[in-house]
């Protein structure tokens, strides 16, 4: 299975989950694919994963994690938890300091939901930080370093006993991003 994990404020309709989708549709119809909607709050957002990896181990499933920024944050997690692979695309490092400043009220671009950000949705993403890496041999993390959005180099420094593409300038969309869908695909295992 390959799980996509889509970033703060996004959806299953944002432009890289639709890339996911239709790279794997022309190029692994076969392979169960999970682009869920993720819940608000952190720790719902958690549940809601770990509700789709667990029995997808449990029935032999190889896991293989695809996460933009939040999402791979979110990936890390999991991929430290339960083993499989997971390919980070500008990964969030330390979202409970970078969302402090979403504070308040929100609403989702793509799905018009309204939420409100709060001081205990930090601790959550607190709970879940993997601040070292244990098994830096699943990771792939692809960055971009005019990232507008996340200071790349902190993932460098997290993740740099990992695979890693560091590209010049580009976006926190990660410009390109279709490019390395082949590679990320081969590091997950898939043929």
């Amino acid at each position: 299975m390959l799980l996509y994990i889509h970033g703060f404020n996004s959806s299953p309709g944002s432009q890289k989950a639709e890339l996911v989708r239709d790279y794997m549709g022309r190029h692994h119809a076969n392979e169960p694919l999970a682009i869920p909607r993720l819940a608000t709050t952190p720790q719902a957002a958690m549940a809601q994963l770990e509700g789709i990896v667990e029995p997808a181990l449990a029935a032999g499933e190889p896991l293989r994690l695809m996460g933009s920024s939040l999402g791979g944050f979110f990936s890390s997690y999991l991929a430290e938890k339960y083993g499989g692979r997971a390919v980070l695309i500008n990964p969030a490092v330390r979202p409970f300091e970078l969302l402090l400043d979403y504070l308040g009220p929100q609403e989702n671009p793509y799905t018009g939901e309204c939420f409100e950000v709060t001081q205990a949705h930090m601790a959550q993403l607190q709970a879940l930080d993997t601040q070292v890496i244990h098994h830096p041999d699943r990771f792939l993390t692809l960055l971009q370093s005019g990232d507008e959005v996340l200071d790349y180099r902190q993932a460098v420094d997290k993740y740099h006993h990992g695979q890693m593409v560091i590209e010049p300038g580009g976006d926190h969309s990660f410009v390109g991003f279709e490019q390395h869908l082949p590679a990320a695909c081969r590091f997950l295992g898939l043929a």
